[in-house]
């Protein structure tokens, strides 16, 4: 890797961000898995120092062998454009980047000690200058959310854990694990995709890209807005049993769906967490250790809560409703308990504020207030 030449600005003037925390472009849940990771003291660099059980070095050395490493005089323009992601993202040294050959449009970040990117002769030559920024982009937002450290100790660990499946029940717990870990890997895309509109400052160019993904080098045959309306027919179209078939056919990808990345990425570009980076306010690298783990978690929470609210998938939509007449009945039941602890706390009251000598007029006057609420009982 090499260092970061502060003075190679970008080719057509694009915003900054100085010492930018990768906590300003992650999505929620990703980054309450990420807090939660680097709040680990020596974590990863435990791993790290396992590095050589990994393939880390194999597939570096291949890459080297049998990959075109992009520099000045190899791949200049997409050189310059890796220069320019991480000069905007503050990124204080540039990975090496390959070009490597392969039809399948394809780009990953990988490594523990200097993460490397790949992108394909696929992707090269599918996309535009424009679109292809943003796809740099989005592999810098993953070497600086530290996505190819944590990726490659999950994986790690998944391995590991394949190797020991013959335990009892250890079938169950390595689906529970790879599950779990597919999930943080789709919404750590969608964080990678902010960071490379971050990258770019064109959200069409982004949209463009996503849609090539999909549809190939077809462009003057597809129209963005048609596409991001597959997504929305997408979310609400079925039953619950299409509902089912969306869930069993995300799982086993570590991506998300085009269409869904799009109108994400759409949603966020139009976010006022979006604009407020833009105008230069966000969370620097250098308050990341002071992040509350619990604000962070409560965060990804409350995402997936109103994710649950405002989705227009049918089961989604049960879900919320379920979830929202329980909170109703919880309520209803509060309500009422509330009511009664309060009138039993104003009948004992009035017990106590009695001439002793009234005898059974105290006890009388308690009565009187259990049967005030119990009214107050039956109004709730």
């Amino acid at each position: 890797m090499t260092e970061n030449h502060q003075g190679n600005v970008p080719s057509r003037q694009r915003k900054r961000f100085p010492g930018i925390s990768s906590r300003a472009y992650e999505h929620p849940a990703d980054r309450s898995a990420l807090v939660a990771l680097r709040k680990l003291s020596g974590f990863d660099t435990a791993f790290k120092a396992l590095s050589g059980l990994l393939p880390e070095r194999s597939l570096r050395l291949l890459f080297l062998s049998d990959s075109v490493r992009v520099s000045d005089a190899q791949f200049s323009q997409l050189n310059d454009m890796l220069r320019d992601a991480c000069y905007i993202l503050d990124l204080e040294k540039v990975p090496s980047m390959y070009v490597t050959q392969d039809p399948k449009p394809n780009a990953m970040c990988i490594g523990m000690d200097e993460p490397i990117i790949v992108v394909t002769t696929g992707l090269v030559e599918l996309l535009d200058e424009e679109e292809m920024r943003a796809v740099i982009g989005h592999e810098v937002g993953h070497a600086l959310s530290g996505h190819s450290v944590y990726r490659t100790i999950l994986l790690f660990l998944t391995n590991l854990a394949l190797k020991i499946a013959w335990v009892p029940l250890g079938t169950v717990a390595i689906t529970a694990i790879v599950t779990a870990l597919r999930e943080w890997f789709r919404k750590s895309e969608l964080s990678a995709d902010r960071a490379g509109l971050l990258v770019g400052q064109d959200v069409q160019a982004s949209m463009r890209g996503l849609m090539k993904i999909a549809g190939g080098n077809h462009l003057h045959e597809m129209n963005v807005d048609a596409f991001l309306a597959q997504a929305d027919e997408y979310e609400k179209a079925g039953d619950l049993r299409d509902s089912v078939l969306k869930i069993l056919n995300v799982l086993p990808r570590s991506h998300p769906f085009t269409t869904v990345r799009a109108a994400e990425l759409k949603k966020w570009s139009e976010s006022r967490d979006f604009q407020r980076i833009m105008d230069g306010h966000y969370p620097k690298r250098s308050e990341d250790k002071d992040t509350s783990v619990t604000d962070s978690f409560r965060e990804s929470a409350a995402h997936y809560s109103e994710t649950v609210r405002t989705s227009k998938d049918p089961l989604m939509k049960l879900v919320g409703d379920i979830a929202g007449g329980a909170g109703d009945l919880a309520g209803d039941l509060g309500g009422r308990l509330r009511n009664r602890f309060a009138g039993q706390a104003n009948g004992q009251s009035n017990g106590q504020g009695s001439d002793p000598s009234a005898g059974q007029g105290g006890g009388q006057s308690t009565k009187e207030a259990d049967g005030k609420a119990a009214d107050g009982q039956s109004e709730g």
